[in-house]
């Protein structure tokens, strides 16, 4: 049984042959999720290497960034479909709540207030440019 760190950090990659797509999700990830939305709205509808350029450069000095560079990049590194590198753009990309852990932290006078540490799920979906999508975007 792995122990639970690894199981966060563990992404899961799902993929679907007949429709050419790459679904990539990380779960119970520590942050919250209003700061990686920031991110994933910057990326969405982006080709995967302007992404990655983006993701990597210090223009985005957030925290999140270095976890959605890692789920990208793993997801198109672990290609068992055979799309083509080049043609991957992130066709959906979301982030979604997840349970808040709670803790505990002692004040004066026996009194203690509440550490609310929020969690969050983020999906990404890669597809493959087709030909119909060239043709609609010269018209």
């Amino acid at each position: 049984m792995k122990n639970f760190q690894e199981a966060v950090n563990t992404p899961m990659i799902k993929k679907s042959s007949y429709e050419k797509k790459i679904k990539i999700s990380a779960q119970h990830i520590n942050m919250s999720a209003s700061k990686v939305r920031r991110v994933i709205d910057e990326i969405r509808g982006r080709s995967c290497e302007e992404t990655l350029l983006i993701l990597k450069s210090k223009f985005m000095p957030y925290r999140a960034c270095y976890l959605i560079f890692k789920l990208i990049y793993s997801a198109v590194s672990s290609n068992n479909i055979h799309l083509n590198k080049v043609d991957l753009f992130i066709s959906k990309a979301e982030v979604n709540k997840s349970t808040i852990g709670k803790r505990f932290r002692p004040r004066a006078r026996g009194r203690s207030y509440m550490i609310k540490k929020p969690r969050c799920h983020i999906t990404i979906e890669l597809k493959e440019k087709s030909k119909s999508l060239f043709d609609q975007s010269s018209i």
